[in-house]
């Protein structure tokens, strides 16, 4: 089994003092009190934004305190290619988490949370921001459990408009829907570059919609001859991107 992650602020070569890391806070209570990590063990530290180091524990303090020693300092991975990002409709109750959980699991680069015209979930004031970091929390979580160290992006809400636009610069742009001629498993895609994804609400995307991106240069792809959720849409279309890019090879 792979060493468990835990995510730091700041992860530079001048944070480590002598070939040592001291886990403090949150991460090195879960690590002391809830992990039960002792000296020898392995651990993976990152910052959550590509950098981490490999270490080993050299000591538990207390009840919140891990001391780490770093022998090989710290490493960058770079971020993958193409990157994809999905924007992603509000679905209702827990399924947004739900949705967040699994496509960072696969690997997807960017979520954008959408407030698509038939979401029955609006964000609006300080509703919004808790479930935006509720979310953003997730994809932290998330991150840590499938041993990534660099965690997806999710942004701040967007409205249509604000979609059409992300499309309209993209490489490749895509809108999951049952009428689409094509499946998106012999979509021809690049081999670097942008690739954004709009996964509809479960009441689907509006014809309006549609419109608007199709004038971004979206087009509507279909997966299967199911109908997926809305929460498990863009793990599905996810990893069918990865696999044909070579990114799962």
């Amino acid at each position: 089994m792979t060493a468990p992650v835990f995510v730091v602020d700041s992860l530079r070569p001048q944070d480590l003092a002598a070939g040592e890391y001291v886990l403090d806070g949150p991460e090195g209570r879960h690590a002391v009190s809830v992990k039960r990590l002792r000296a020898g063990e392995d651990v993976v530290l990152t910052d959550g934004r590509g950098r981490w180091a490999e270490g080993v524990v050299k000591a538990a303090e207390g009840k919140d305190r891990l001391v780490v020693a770093v022998a090989d300092g710290v490493r960058e991975e770079p971020p993958e290619r193409p990157r994809i990002t999905v924007v992603q409709a509000l679905p209702k109750g827990d399924r947004g988490e739900l949705a967040v959980e699994t496509m960072t699991e696969v690997g997807v680069d960017v979520i954008v949370p959408w407030a698509a015209s038939r979401c029955i979930t609006q964000w609006k004031g300080e509703r919004g921001l808790k479930a935006l970091g509720k979310w953003r929390a997730t994809a932290r979580e998330a991150g840590k459990q499938s041993r990534r160290v660099r965690f997806p992006d999710v942004a701040d809400a967007a409205t249509s408009k604000q979609v059409a636009s992300l499309l309209a610069e993209a490489d490749f742009a895509a809108v999951l829907h049952e009428s689409g001629e094509e499946p998106l498993s012999v979509a021809e895609l690049p081999g670097s570059g942008e690739i954004v994804l709009v996964v509809g609400p479960e009441g689907g995307v509006s014809p309006e919609e549609l419109a608007l991106f199709a004038e971004a240069g979206a087009k509507p792809f279909r997966l299967g001859r199911s109908v997926l959720r809305t929460s498990t849409a863009g793990t599905a279309a996810t990893a069918v991107l990865l696999a044909r890019t070579g990114r799962w090879s």
